[in-house]
């Protein structure tokens, strides 16, 4: 991971929850930003939209097995999709026998780690993949609307206008965009960016929704919808994204 404000984002493909929660939180107090997905069909989603820096996928899931996630990854084009084939993807099995591992490998898997692991050995396994992956291409950009935003350049332009945010208001940006309709919690949204594990009466969510509001409203347009008593989205209607 980049020293710099901008943090890598980890993509953590798990139907169990607790599972899922351990190592969001985890993650997220180690200063990644988190996607998650219970299964193959949010998962290969959130690849296409929230284009993140890195896939952790388990094997056993509901919708499928996590080695057909890793082969339509490797198969993918880059362009039509969204999905970037070069994507390293660290593999999490309860089954570690040598057929399993070559399995993982012979999908396209970058990495293969065992349950029950400890999360010191996956965080440095992570590390390890990221430091390998800097140097592919910049991503495309996000488009909703007039609304454009570079996760690599941190640019973001309405009307073809720039905007200037402050880094938390862009994670909280790029998060909302890789979704557009959907209502992001605010307790999702506090442990995702700022990593809260309680959000108690903390009004950071929303002064910084209020100010990126502003910010991208010059044009007329309404971003960063309110949903009263439950979070946040970024749209009413459909998004668009290219």
């Amino acid at each position: 991971m980049n020293d710099d404000d901008t943090a890598a984002t980890i993509l953590v493909v798990e139907d169990d929850p607790a599972t899922r929660t351990f190592l969001a939180d985890n993650l997220i107090a180690d200063g990644f930003l988190v996607v998650v997905a219970p299964g193959v069909r949010k998962g290969l989603e959130l690849l296409g939209t929230a284009y993140p820096d890195l896939g952790l996928v388990d094997v056993s899931l509901p919708d499928g097995s996590g080695l057909e996630l890793v082969r339509t990854v490797r198969a993918a084009d880059g362009l039509g999709s969204g999905v970037d084939p070069r994507t390293p993807v660290l593999v999490l099995s309860g089954r570690a026998g040598e057929l399993d591992r070559l399995r993982a490998f012979e999908q396209g898997c970058d990495d293969f780690l065992s349950k029950p692991y400890s999360y010191p050995e996956l965080r440095a396994r992570v590390g390890a993949l990221l430091r390998r992956a800097d140097d592919r291409p910049v991503r495309a950009r996000l488009r909703v609307g007039p609304l454009q935003l570079d996760p690599a350049s941190r640019e973001v332009r309405v009307h073809d206008r720039r905007v200037e945010l402050a880094s938390k208001e862009f994670a909280l940006l790029r998060t909302l965009a890789s979704d557009p309709t959907r209502v992001y919690t605010k307790e999702e949204l506090l442990r995702t960016i700022w990593g809260f594990r309680s959000p108690g009466s903390t009004r950071t969510l929303d002064s910084h929704a209020c100010r990126l509001r502003q910010k991208l409203a010059e044009g007329g347009e309404r971003f960063v919808v309110n949903v009263w008593g439950v979070g946040y989205r970024l749209v009413d209607g459909p998004g668009g994204m290219a």
